[in-house]
């Protein structure tokens, strides 16, 4: 991907006025503390920290506690990118993005090979964020009392309990719910390995899965999706994960070519970063190689944004006020 493609996918998110006030008291107290013979830290030659955030709720919250921090604490200016996955990774190569903080490894094989292997990439693990990823194919636990056959996936090879899943737009086949199309996802090539009689079909968001479910779950109605773990609807709705085949390295050997039939493995969760940012921020590379915290944490700030109605900036404020012991360790 060319600079010229690199920027042609970047979606600057400008930051709002609440927060350039917060950024002013931030950068003011950074420079009294700069100035006191206490602190000889410098900041760097960068001013500025760019941050990817992805189309998921974890993925902004993980940038939102971040950004609040590099600002209030360090005195940086943040900016927050909304890009996808894949196409990040060239952003943060050519360092137009400074960093992203939730990577599932198992879509991303290749990219880390281009990027942090090859010699000539300039793109740098910067260590585990802390929660564990699971994705899987989930339906509402009222769907296995009537059906134990649906607990796994050799019950939707029978076409007549597919069908109960099936929609206008399905036909006679049932319908998988997907996610986002720019999510890492399998399950087009699963269901057709695997011969199912289902069709994938994208909700086009993690809202619009989440609404998809809200409604099915009201009436008691099939529906089947695509979803991950931690996520705060396990709070909110009863969900049974089918068991798909077990994973295994083999089966994702053969993904490039449309050959996984097996489930998704676990994702350590992983963050990226510029590897110029070392040296043109210093402060800010530690603060985002240091961060990492628990799936709990993760799951109460998606709970706050997804259940109590809290806005993602709210949800990641009230994480920081409530938990200076962890995150006073990511700042030199």
């Amino acid at each position: 991907m060319s600079e010229k493609q690199v920027r042609s996918v970047l979606r600057p998110r400008r930051r709002t006025t609440r927060r350039h006030s917060r950024k002013l008291i931030g950068a003011l107290i950074a420079a009294l503390a700069l100035l006191g013979a206490a602190c000889g830290d410098d900041l760097g030659s960068q001013s500025e920290i760019t941050l990817a955030a992805n189309p998921w709720n974890g993925s902004a919250l993980n940038v939102e506690v971040a950004a609040q921090l590099l600002e209030n604490e360090l005195g940086y200016e943040v900016e927050v990118v909304e890009i996808d996955e894949n196409a990040q990774w060239a952003a943060i190569n050519t360092s137009d993005i400074s960093a992203s903080l939730e990577v599932w490894p198992s879509g991303h094989a290749q990219n880390v090979v281009d990027f942090i292997d090859n010699s000539d990439g300039n793109v740098d693990n910067a260590g585990l964020l802390g929660p564990v990823g699971k994705i899987g194919w989930f339906i509402p636990t009222y769907m296995v009392e009537r059906h134990p056959e649906l607990a796994t996936w050799e019950g939707f090879a029978d076409p007549e309990l597919a069908g109960l899943f099936a929609t206008a737009e399905t036909g006679d086949l049932g319908q998988f719910l997907g996610g986002d199309p720019s999510f890492v996802q399998y399950d087009e090539d699963i269901i057709n390995n695997l011969g199912l009689p289902l069709q994938v079909v994208y909700a086009g968001s993690e809202a619009a899965i989440l609404a998809a479910v809200d409604s099915a779950y009201s009436r008691e109605e099939p529906i089947l999706v695509y979803l991950w773990t931690p996520h705060s609807a396990f709070n909110k709705y009863d969900l049974t994960n089918v068991l798909l085949p077990d994973y295994s390295d083999d089966c994702y050997g053969t993904a490039d070519a449309g050959g996984v039939d097996c489930d998704y493995p676990a994702d350590v969760l992983f963050k990226i970063i510029d590897a110029d940012l070392a040296d043109n921020a210093p402060a800010a590379d530690a603060l985002l190689r240091a961060m990492n915290y628990t799936s709990a944490d993760q799951i109460s700030m998606l709970a706050a944004v997804e259940s109590d109605g809290s806005s993602v900036e709210e949800a990641a404020a009230q994480w920081i006020a409530d938990n200076e012991d962890t995150w006073s360790a990511w700042i030199e």
